[in-house]
């Protein structure tokens, strides 16, 4: 049976369900208004790399390290050759730190963390000045991490401190040559190859004690006293062998040290009275004691040299002197035989100042021929962008890293003042590149 509900209760359901339906409405028109009105905070999340290596800072001159020094300043692989090859565009020596950071491979934030480690001028015009010597940037910090016992340190230790090869391998010679031990920070001192600078620097960090007990101190000067052999005839130091050097009143250890320090540290020869007194196992002592009775045939054959010929540099054109009017100017073999190289690959010098360019040259020398000698390029040869020999433009040291996008626009765009507007290049290297094109100066 299905009793039809009376109209009453169904009235009563049906208002029911209509105060829950606009109960419902009001519920998603107030949800949707509040989500509105929500700004949900997005969560800031940092991403950490593995093992990131820390970078220890100390004073550098970004003209004498490497690829792998460069990486440890936290350049990468790409960033390293960038600069290098800029370094090769500016004449293979970057002269201040200006320079440096225009090389689009260093970045402001990179550059304002390595700027007060940079040994360089601020400026180019500082670096241009009279009588300028970037030696003058070359006192480096020791990269001292605590307190060390430097009788413990090997070569690498040495090295790591902040010498290099030949001076660590020095100093262990002569922690040898003191009985395997440095025994006293006094005689740490004395070693030639530590500087006062350094050795107040390392001085707090060293464990060993201040003086060298008086025992030891009574057995180094009976250790000289027995060295004191009386000499009484000229010999050239150049000539001796290790018997030789034995009867003049050093040990066997401190002859094979002179040795080596000769034929290694200074390639076969002393060529002056310096260079024998800075071995560090011939004492001032000693020194004096040799000195009346030192005769260096070097030396001799060198001032005979000098008075049988001399060259008159005011005469000499820049583009033509010789490797040996160089050596006899003052130049060292390497710094003579790198400015023929390249100004052999320039086809010839423009300006005198490009010889300054030359990689590692004595500046200052540079600097006194320049302004000493004549320079005469008309001979050097010169080209259009538009015509240039393509193998030219890839060997020059001013086109090279530019000569690919010359041939290519030139294809199209046979005209200098097209390629110049394509090729977008900074003003510096734009300057160089004009010296050998005609019709500029």
């Amino acid at each position: 049976m299905n009793p039809k509900l009376p109209f009453q209760i169904r009235k009563r359901q049906l208002f029911f369900l209509t105060i829950f339906g606009i109960l419902i409405i009001v519920w998603q028109i107030a949800f949707l208004v509040y989500k509105k009105n929500q700004h949900p905070v997005t969560p800031v999340i940092t991403f950490v790399s593995e093992s990131e290596p820390e970078i220890i800072l100390a004073d550098f001159n970004p003209n004498d390290i490497d690829e792998k020094q460069w990486k440890n300043l936290g350049f990468s692989e790409k960033q390293v050759k960038t600069i290098l090859k800029y370094k090769e565009i500016v004449g293979g020596k970057f002269l201040s730190k200006e320079q440096f950071k225009k090389c689009y491979a260093v970045s402001d934030e990179k550059y304002q963390q390595l700027q007060n480690f940079i040994l360089l001028p601020e400026t180019n015009s500082e670096a241009k000045k009279d009588n300028f010597r970037y030696k003058t940037f070359e006192k480096k910090r020791l990269n001292i991490k605590g307190k060390f016992n430097p009788d413990l340190y090997s070569q690498e230790d040495w090295e790591n401190l902040g010498y290099s090869e030949k001076q660590a391998a020095a100093i262990l010679k002569y922690k040898n040559y003191l009985g395997g031990s440095f025994i006293s920070k006094e005689k740490l001192k004395e070693c030639f190859i530590i500087s006062d600078e350094q050795f107040l620097q390392m001085s707090p960090f060293l464990i060993l004690q201040a003086k060298t007990p008086e025992n030891l101190a009574k057995t180094f000067e009976k250790r000289k006293e027995k060295e004191a052999v009386k000499i009484n005839q000229f010999f050239d130091p150049n000539q001796l062998d290790l018997a030789q050097w034995q009867a003049l009143g050093f040990s066997e250890k401190q002859a094979n040290v002179i040795v080596n320090y000769r034929d290694k540290i200074l390639r076969g020869a002393f060529k002056s009275l310096e260079d024998i007194q800075k071995c560090f196992v011939i004492s001032s002592e000693k020194f004096e004691e040799m000195k009346p009775w030192i005769r260096l045939s070097i030396l001799e054959k060198s001032k005979t040299e000098e008075n049988l010929e001399k060259t008159d540099f005011s005469k000499v054109n820049l583009n033509e002197i010789s490797f040996k009017q160089l050596r006899e100017f003052g130049f060292t073999e390497k710094d003579a035989a790198g400015i023929l190289a390249f100004r052999k690959k320039l086809g010839g010098f423009i300006n005198k100042n490009q010889l300054l360019e030359t990689y590692e040259i004595d500046r200052a020398l540079g600097e006194r021929l320049i302004y000493v000698a004549k320079l005469d390029n008309s001979n050097v040869p010169k080209y259009t962008l538009a015509t240039a020999p393509e193998d030219w433009l890839k060997k020059h040291p001013y086109f090279r890293y530019s000569a690919d996008r010359i041939i290519f626009y030139r294809i199209t765009n046979p005209e200098d003042k097209k390629i110049w507007k394509y090729l977008k290049l900074k003003p510096e290297y734009e300057e160089k590149m004009r010296l050998y094109l005609v019709g500029e100066k």
